[in-house]
């Protein structure tokens, strides 16, 4: 096929790649047994090398077997972006286990759907989270509860306040009998001991995505794609053993788990561990820890914007800044890369993909708007929504794509599977185009696709419309029933703090502007729009909502 993306590659960045077929967890041994000195993580201020962690990770490993866990069994990660991550995740891969990463913010509901569809047995967390632990016991296959106490990864005297404040926590879940994680990495493993031997094809984490509403699905990725992915993203970054890479999007995500976590490692650079967003702490962090790329989503720029004396932070450091989930928008990009020097780079991923799989190019050109080329060895087409016929530059269709770095598919769901990967191609749901240099652009979701009389509606073209609106801070757009056409416009609003706007005022400035079957017939406005743990505005939250009066502001 043809890839007109190519000759938009930065110096250096090659066509094709190879891709060693070798388990995950030798992106860590391998810069281990180069470097076993060199800093691989930092942890508010305290640093851990990478012989260090190589050594957690065999006795954590050593010791999952003694309890008995077996190769191929399912291990869930309740962890925040600290040290015992990433000593847990590498421990699991070298039990020969699997790694089933969760989101510690998930309600319990949502946990316990998650570890009764993996059916794992073996629950990994931190004190903070191990009552909520313990009562999943009850309604999963867990039995056993490994607590990783992040006092012992902190520099005194904070580890001593925390060593008193997990001790608490510790108590309230003494009747599960956890086990604690400094206890299982004290034993060293036998002479000759090595990792559980597995195939790279074989299935090595899966991570639950798509159920902000209703049932998440388990996306199966296998060693050798979270491998490929590492390659594709060292390679488009150009990443060294100097670069220091500032995690605080969460491990447990693709995006943060292979651009923050696997690329930093296969590269041999440092990562800096943040566990929560806090805009003003994490600027305090660039300036002192001088890391040279940051991953982020917008919404996390526009609250480094609300910081007061934001011109006080040292920023000079960064030198790459990947940019996914959402739009950039120009004001935003052009303040950061101002305020650091660094290239704000918008890219696209998927967890189906493992993550990130095109970007712009971090030297090249950016088109704003666009989330950039594919990587190497992507293979990227648009195709026609009702037949899935390849479409010529500039027309709107489906996005499908072919990468080393595929899912294995949906575990458990095999109809879902094959409705999502037909021929070696996954089937994104994502609608946009391409245009002549091969550069992509998103416009919407197929499923948020509003379908008004027979007439498609893109959300995000009235999207962008009522973002013009001056008293708009944000809105978001979704089909609600209809019974005359089937389906109709609805619009949620956030104002700008001080601002007023009636539903009335907005119905009638996006009727100034758009084809009358694209305006919205009532407007609910919010003080906040539902969004994912990585900043996405959630579409179908609002669409599954139960119908609410609607509120006017004016």
């Amino acid at each position: 096929m043809e890839r007109p993306w190519l000759r938009h590659y930065d110096d250096g960045v090659p066509a094709t790649l190879s891709y060693p077929r070798v388990p995950l967890y030798r992106l860590l041994d391998d810069t281990a047994a180069r470097a076993p000195r060199r800093t691989a993580t930092r942890f508010f201020g305290r640093s851990q090398s990478y012989g260090a962690l190589r050594q957690a990770s065999d006795r954590l490993a050593y010791a999952l077997r003694g309890l008995g866990v077996a190769q191929g069994d399912r291990v869930a990660l309740l962890l925040p972006n600290a040290p015992p991550f990433l000593i847990a995740y590498f421990g699991v891969l070298k039990a020969g286990a699997v790694v089933v990463a969760l989101n510690p913010l998930a309600s319990a509901d949502e946990l316990a759907a998650q570890l009764g569809d993996c059916r794992a047995e073996t629950l990994i967390t931190i004190p903070l989270f191990a009552a909520t632990a313990a009562a999943l016991r009850s309604r999963s296959r867990v039995r056993r509860i490994v607590v990783a106490r992040l006092a012992d990864y902190l520099p005194l005297p904070a580890g001593l306040l925390m060593s008193l404040r997990e001790s608490r926590q510790l108590s309230a879940a003494r009747e599960a009998r956890p086990l604690e994680l400094r206890a299982l990495l004290a034993s060293p493993p036998p002479p000759g001991y090595a990792p559980t031997p597995v195939d790279p094809g074989s299935l090595a984490v899966l991570l639950y995505s798509g159920g902000t509403t209703g049932a998440a699905k388990g996306v199966m990725l296998s060693h050798a794609a979270c491998v490929a992915n590492a390659h594709q993203i060292c390679a488009w970054g150009q990443l060294t053993p100097d670069d220091r890479i500032l995690a605080v999007l969460p491990l447990f995500h693709g995006y943060g788990m292979s651009v923050n976590m696997n690329a930093a490692l296969l590269a041999g650079g440092s990562i800096v561990l943040v566990p929560r967003f806090q805009a003003r702490d994490v600027l305090r962090t660039i300036q002192r820890e001088r890391p040279t790329f940051l991953t982020g989503v917008p919404t996390m720029f526009v609250a480094f914007s609300g910081v007061r004396n934001l011109s006080r932070y040292k920023l000079k450091s960064l030198r790459g800044i990947f940019v996914g989930a959402a739009p950039l928008t120009r004001a935003l990009k052009e303040e950061f890369e101002g305020r650091s020097g660094a290239r704000m780079i918008e890219g696209y991923g998927l967890t189906e993909a493992v993550t990130a799989i095109m970007s712009n190019p971090f030297h090249g050109t950016h088109k704003l708007g666009s989330i950039g080329i594919p990587f190497p060895d992507v293979d990227v087409r648009v195709v026609d929504l009702e037949h899935g016929h390849p479409l010529p530059p500039g027309e709107l269709g489906e996005i499908v794509l072919r990468s080393p770095s595929l899912m294995l598919g949906y575990y458990r769901r095999p109809e879902a599977t094959a409705e999502a990967i037909r021929d070696g191609w996954l089937h994104t749901g994502d609608i946009g185009y391409m245009d002549e240099d091969g550069y992509f652009y998103l416009t919407d979701r197929k499923k948020d696709l509003i379908i008004v009389g027979g007439f498609n509606v893109f959300p995000r073209e009235v999207e962008e419309v009522l973002a013009q609106h001056p008293a708009v801070q944000e809105g978001a757009v979704v089909g609600v029933p209809d019974s005359y056409a089937g389906e109709r416009v609805k619009a949620y609003v956030v104002l700008r703090p001080g601002a007023q706007a009636s539903e009335a005022e907005i119905i009638a400035f996006l009727a100034e502007r758009l084809t009358r079957y694209k305006v919205p017939v009532s407007v609910e406005f919010r003080t906040e729009l539902p969004r994912s743990m990585i900043g996405k505005v959630l579409r179908r939250a609002l669409r599954e909502e139960p119908t609410r009066e609607r509120s006017v502001a004016g």
